[in-house]
């Protein structure tokens, strides 16, 4: 008989078994295995609140095999992730298992190595409740807000929109700087910069104001202009030159929240793909002469607490490939924010002595970049500050004061190996020598007129950093928030940056108008620290519920009896099309199988009509216009608009390029060597498409 260790991801028992060894069986849930059921509530509310658990139908065989794998066993240990989610799935399991939850079957592994499968091992458990607790009370509050506010919001504007008690405040603070951007005003200002002349050395100095230090605005032309007439033939000289030092330190190492914002900024990734390709490094690779090992440590985290472990080895490396020099006088240690969670260390590699570049043919293009970046971050992390020597100076012309800063690096510290993409890179550089009451020649005198600029749009980077800053959320529910918001079209990416749309604003100021709770950030920042009160044992999870819920129907009431008969109409959902049969204006529904047009009179005009998308290609048949269609199985596929009359249909899109032969449309057929070819019978034309040609 052996011990069944049960983890979450398939992924991860090739990597755990090699740890374990012989006597031990790994299988995977494959993720959660209970949940509640999508068809209806589920949850009692007459009754504290009982959730109405269910085996997920597609884990039904897994349940099954598990269960076969304990009989076999004469011991069950429960190893799914180490956080709430992960607690939750254990006591899942417990429950299809038939195990006690206060005896000793849980486990949990901080990272996948032998030093962290050993200590993991070393600390078996009982199922922690209040984990559980919290976890349940989440998903319940989010059923509860999800599956009463998503209809009342979806029959006042549009059918099969969604509301949440996080993904709504997301788009909220969207929202609302939108706002800031359109009510906006911009303000004139101007700069006056003197090219100067120390010797043969030039360097640039900037109008600041007064020569007594009083500073001054340059609100228009007419005031600069007043200045530069004043300058006219002045003499420019060194009045005060002040030189110092500045220290530089390193970032801390990441946690979800902050991997998440540099992964963006950085590698341009979006957090659901920084946070998939995360787990895999976690989960465990290949690696030649190594085996299967997990490279990063948990990466769902919000502490900053690194082990004295990897402190140590942070330091043998650093001064086995830098320097003694480049080790500070002491181990970086960094405290974690107010409310952090602290239950596993912050996101560093798992054993310091596989560099990046060592593995780099083991892992994916992403993998790489991710472990790089997470590498790199780590170990600059505990290197020596960064040496700055710093120039200071004040320069008189007339009446008035420039001031120029200067800098040069002594000693590259940290920087040798990484900089943060956040950190503001300095504008100055290098002065020449100077002395006070040293007389400079002027080369050049520009002004230049500026308008301020309007707060910028948030970026995933940003966003997810006022999310952590308000306490909305947690870092782990960040990557699926972002993508909620995005596929119900509430926001549209432009670039880098994130826009709500009409859609996006209509639903905020609905919830804002009848629902100011469910949107306001103080107020879910509490809702998020009373889940916290519950996973510490502090606030029982049925009593949060109750106080939640009285509140929220009361509201929810009086929304619907107050907008009984109103309805909220969309710009974006007008087509401009008047309805052939009676006159009125067509609009844009929403079915169950998408959007189709149809007559606003409805239910007295009964008018449809299918959106239509047109290709840029013709037809090679009849030479109408080619559509995009879907098949059955919702595939999509490009037929002719002239069906039913000409049945021409194609998998394979159309092109604006033409037949250099015959003059008709070019398709794009995909695969290993995409080709263009010709439709039309008998013509025959075909060719490679190169590497430039594709997008």
């Amino acid at each position: 008989m052996a011990t069944l260790v049960i983890v979450e991801s398939p992924n991860k028992e090739k990597s755990i078994q090699k740890y374990l060894g012989n006597g031990y069986i790994v299988a995977s849930s494959k993720g959660h295995i209970r949940d509640l059921p999508k068809a209806r509530l589920n949850v009692d509310i007459e009754h504290d609140f009982a959730p109405n658990y269910m085996i997920m139908p597609d884990k039904k065989s897994v349940v099954e095999s598990l269960k076969k794998a304990a009989e076999k066993s004469d011991r069950i240990l429960l190893a799914t992730d180490p956080d709430r989610e992960g607690e939750a799935i254990s006591w899942h399991l417990a429950y299809v298992l038939g195990l006690n939850v206060n005896d000793p079957i849980r486990v949990t592994f901080n990272e996948i190595t032998q030093s962290g499968i050993r200590e993991g091992i070393g600390h078996i458990r009982s199922i922690d409740m209040d984990m559980v607790n919290a976890q349940q009370a989440r998903r319940i509050l989010d059923r509860i807000v999800g599956y009463k506010l998503s209809p009342f919001v979806s029959q006042k504007i549009r059918r099969g929109l969604s509301a949440g008690r996080v993904q709504s405040v997301a788009v909220r603070i969207i929202v609302d700087r939108e706002e800031e951007i359109r009510t906006f005003v911009p303000k004139e200002y101007w700069t006056i910069d003197a090219s100067l002349l120390s010797g043969r050395q030039s360097f640039t100095a900037s109008f600041y104001g007064l020569r007594s230090g009083k500073k001054m605005e340059l609100p228009d032309q007419k005031t600069t202009d007043e200045v530069l007439a004043a300058l006219e033939g002045k003499n420019y000289e060194v009045l005060r030159v002040e030189n110092g030092t500045k220290r530089k330190s390193p970032a801390p190492p990441f946690i979800t929240s902050t991997l998440q914002q540099e992964a963006s900024r950085r590698l341009n990734f979006r957090s659901s793909r920084t946070m998939k390709v995360a787990q895999e490094l976690y989960e465990g690779v290949e690696i030649p002469g190594i085996g299967a090992v997990g490279l990063i440590t948990y990466m769902r985290t919000d502490s900053l607490r690194i082990s004295e472990e990897a402190l140590s080895a942070a330091a043998k490396y650093i001064e086995g490939r830098f320097g003694k020099k480049y080790l500070p006088a002491s181990p970086r240690r960094f405290r974690s924010r107010a409310g952090a969670q602290d239950g596993h260390e912050a996101i560093r590699p798992s054993t310091i002595t596989i560099e990046p570049d060592s593995i780099k043919a083991s892992l994916t293009a992403d993998q790489y970049k991710l472990y790089k970046l997470i590498w790199e971050r780590f170990i600059a992390c505990q290197m020596a500050n960064c040496l700055l020597n710093t120039a200071a100076v004040d320069i008189g012309a007339g009446d008035y004061l420039f001031k120029a800063n200067g800098y040069t690096v002594t000693f590259d510290g940290y920087t040798r190996l990484y900089e943060e993409s956040s950190e503001k890179e300095e504008k100055s550089k290098a002065l020449p020598p100077l002395a006070e009451n040293e007389a400079l020649k002027l080369k050049k005198l520009e002004s230049e007129q500026h308008f301020t600029q309007p707060p910028a749009r948030y970026t995933e980077a940003s966003l997810i950093r006022a999310l952590e800053e308000n306490g909305i959320g947690r870092p782990s529910t960040y990557a699926s928030v972002i993508s909620t918001i995005s596929g119900r079209e509430y926001v549209v990416r432009e670039g880098k940056t994130l826009k709500p749309t009409e859609l996006g604003e209509a639903v905020t100021n609905l919830l804002k108008e009848r629902f100011p709770k469910i949107v306001n950030i103080k107020f879910t920042a509490q809702v998020e620290t009373d889940l916290d009160q519950i996973r510490d044992g502090n606030e029982e999870w049925v009593a949060v519920l109750r106080e939640f819920y009285g509140d929220f129907d009361a509201t929810l009431k009086k929304a619907k009896a107050d907008m009984k008969d109103e309805k909220i109409r969309l710009k974006e959902d007008e087509t401009g099309m008047v309805c052939e049969l009676c006159g009125k204006p067509m609009v844009v529904k929403y079915g169950r199988f998408g959007r189709f047009i149809a007559c606003s009179g409805y239910p007295d005009c009964k008018n449809i009509k299918r959106i239509v998308k047109e290709t840029p290609g013709t037809c090679p048949k009849c030479g109408k216009k080619i559509v995009e269609r879907k098949s059955r199985r919702n595939k999509v596929f490009f037929g002719c608009s002239g069906y039913p009359a000409c049945t021409f249909a194609s998998w394979d899109e159309p092109t604006a390029e033409t037949c250099p032969n015959c003059g008709k449309t070019l398709f794009r057929k995909k695969g290993k060597q995409e080709k263009l070819y010709c439709a039309a019978e008998d013509c025959g034309y075909e060719r490679v498409i190169r590497k430039n040609e594709k997008g």
